[in-house]
Parts: C-alpha cells; structure tokens; sequence
C-alpha cells in the first residue's frame, strides 16, 4: 500500500476521532437519556468548546471528501510521487493541529494551519492534473 493511501486512512481515523471527540462533550451536557431518545424536545446550548469542536469537525468535512478523492484518482492514475507524498503529510499534519487549536479558541495560528491543509490539498491535485 502506498503511503498516501496509508495516510488516506488514518485522516479517516482522525474524522472518526473528531466525532466522538464532540459527541463525548455533547452527551455531557445532554445527558445519555437525551441522546437515546427521540430528542424531540430541546436540548441545551451547546458549551464553548464543544460548538468549537464541532465546527472543527465541519470543517474537516469540507475538504475531507476533495482529499479522499484526489488521493484515490492519483494512486489509480499512477501520479503518486514527491508532491503527493508531501501533500498528505501536510493535510495529515494540518488537520490534526487544527483540531486542538480551533478546541482552545487560538485565531490567526489556526487559520493558518487550515492554509497548510490547503495547499497539501492543492500539491495532490497539481500532480494528479499535472501527471501525463
């Protein structure tokens, strides 16, 4: 298996941790009985940092099926190499960064990371459309 393959996977392991990572904090606050009823009646606010963690899991999942797609089309077509390698190390490394840094609030640093993710994103496409 390729390492960006390799990589594929454990940023699926990463949407599954940011899951229940907000999930977690959300039952707390709703209680289990909540949660295993139909909960048709209103719940409480969500806290600070579970609202952030839940945009920060939103957020993954933005971009998370574009990442899943160019890795496949470029491991499929042959165009894996240097700029695909490092382009998922980035994305990886990005988006697990983000997470703690969107939990605790910390603007500018993370809008940055979310950048880095970005760009590891564009170096997968540029050698997927780049690959002839």
């Amino acid at each position: 298996m390729s390492t960006e393959l390799y990589l594929l996977g454990w940023t699926l392991v990463l949407a599954i941790v940011q899951i229940l990572l907000h999930s977690t904090l959300r039952t707390r606050e709703t209680g289990i009985m909540y949660n295993a009823g139909a909960r048709d009646g209103g719940a409480p606010p969500q806290g600070q940092v579970t609202a952030r963690l839940e945009r920060a899991k939103l957020n993954l999942f933005e971009t998370l099926p574009l990442f899943a797609a160019a890795v496949l089309a470029a491991h499929v077509a042959g165009a894996e190499g240097t700029l695909t390698w490092w382009g998922c190390w980035l994305y990886l490394g990005a988006r697990v960064l983000y997470v703690p840094l969107y939990a605790l609030g910390v603007p500018v640093v993370r809008s940055l990371v979310w950048l880095v993710s970005l760009a590891g994103l564009g170096m997968v496409l540029y050698a997927l459309l780049s690959h002839s």
